[in-house]
């Protein structure tokens, strides 16, 4: 990689062209591309498989690609899920910029402006995700599916600049898989803790299903104790093993026969808000599997929709009101060597030049679920943006448009 004289990653607002960070604030280090040589974009689902082909030809020339790829991407990418595809969405289903090489360098964070977000408004009411949670669990009693990720939108209003707002989110709760993203249209913003997958020089892919989460504690003896029932309880653990079953199963489509091992099961994780249980998966990928490979195997994690997957797709489809669009999608680069690193676009914004911000929230839900519980683990997920516990609103359907 080079080391260009280039801003720093407080500085990108400032630029004219387009841009995409990737910063892992953990190890202090990030990735930053600027001046794409090309842009490649999908706004329909037959776009889509040309559009990973170009993402194949740009790495055999050399080129490094970033960007992202929505969730309906996912509508596109099996013949089953064609008809799903929303008509009206805010966002490319692929968002890619062609670059030469990132600038990779230390974390280094300086003051870009003030900037902030208000006036949160989820767009469902505890009465308006009740029933669509009864409507899942119906489906879980009838075997049409074992789990489904319900997610619901939250509006804000966003002032400052997109890279002030970044920081200052860096600060409250760091993460290794935060993503700046700015090749025209709305800038999305993610704070992602959760990997989708990363690919080695050596053809090693590994996968970090996230599922199960607990509140913080008050204390440390408190804290330490709710990580612990995290970690041993039985609902959590099912469902992140389920996760990991699904991940086997889609991962098993692309790799060496006897490579696919799970080196951890149900590792604790903790951050300023919340507690998470993680596991890891990995594998080493054939020889000549392509980027629209891996990502037709693989895309959309089955973390953030169910089991089976695309039942649970279908399911949730017919039960969410708006797409997801980038929530849920992916965001991430490929390299000319064959490394490749996306996160999952858990704890995204995206940010709209009218200054409303738009990010989901949403929970896996199982037959033992409980509704007001699943509720609530919403709008504590939420506190990554508003950086406070966001009160169970009283809104009619409408208040929040």
């Amino acid at each position: 990689m080079t080391t260009p004289d280039t801003p720093s990653g407080d500085s990108l607002a400032a630029l004219d062209e387009p841009s995409v960070l990737l910063r892992d604030d953990i190890a202090g280090q990030e990735l930053c591309f600027t001046a794409p040589v090309e842009m490649i974009r999908a706004d329909s689902a037959g776009d889509v498989p040309a559009a990973l082909e170009k993402m194949e030809s740009a790495r055999a020339n050399g080129k490094w690609c970033a960007g992202y790829l929505s969730y309906e991407a996912g509508f596109a990418l099996d013949p089953k899920l064609h008809g799903q595809m929303p008509e009206t969405r805010g966002v490319p289903l692929v968002l890619m910029g062609v670059f030469d090489a990132p600038d990779a360098r230390p974390v280094s964070q300086g003051h870009d402006g003030t900037a902030g977000l208000s006036n949160f408004r989820p767009m469902w009411s505890f009465e308006d995700y009740a029933p669509r949670f009864n409507r899942v669990h119906e489906h879980l009693r009838q075997g049409d599916c074992y789990q489904a990720n319900l997610t619901f939108p939250i509006t804000a209003d966003w002032q400052g600049s997109a890279a002030a707002l970044f920081n200052e989110m860096t600060e409250r709760q760091p993460v290794r898989y935060a993503a700046l993203v700015d090749l025209g249209g709305p800038v999305i913003l993610s704070r992602s803790p959760e990997l989708f997958f990363e690919v080695d020089d050596n053809r090693w892919i590994e996968t970090h299903p996230m599922k199960g989460t607990m509140r913080r504690g008050a204390t440390p003896e408190e804290d330490a104790a709710l990580a612990e029932a995290l970690r041993q309880d039985v609902k959590n653990r099912a469902e992140n093993l389920m996760i990991v079953d699904l991940l086997r199963n889609d991962i098993s489509r692309i790799c060496e026969l006897g490579s696919l091992h799970v080196p951890e099961l149900f590792r604790i994780e903790s951050y300023p808000t919340v507690h998470q249980l993680v596991s890891r998966v990995r594998a080493r990928l054939n020889q000549d599997v392509t980027i629209a490979d891996i990502i037709t195997a693989l895309f959309p994690c089955g973390s953030i929709t169910g089991a089976p997957k695309l039942r649970a797709m279908q399911i949730l489809r017919g039960l969410e009101d708006q797409p997801r669009d980038i929530y849920c999608g992916a965001i991430g680069y490929t390299s000319p060597a064959g490394r490749m690193r996306f996160n999952v676009a858990i704890r995204t914004l995206t940010l709209h030049d009218t200054g409303q911000a738009v990010f989901n929230v949403g929970g896996g839900i199982v037959y033992d679920s409980e509704v007001q519980a699943e509720y609530e683990e919403c709008l504590l997920k939420a506190r990554f943006a508003t950086g406070k516990a966001l009160p169970a609103p009283d809104l009619d359907r409408g208040a929040a448009d």
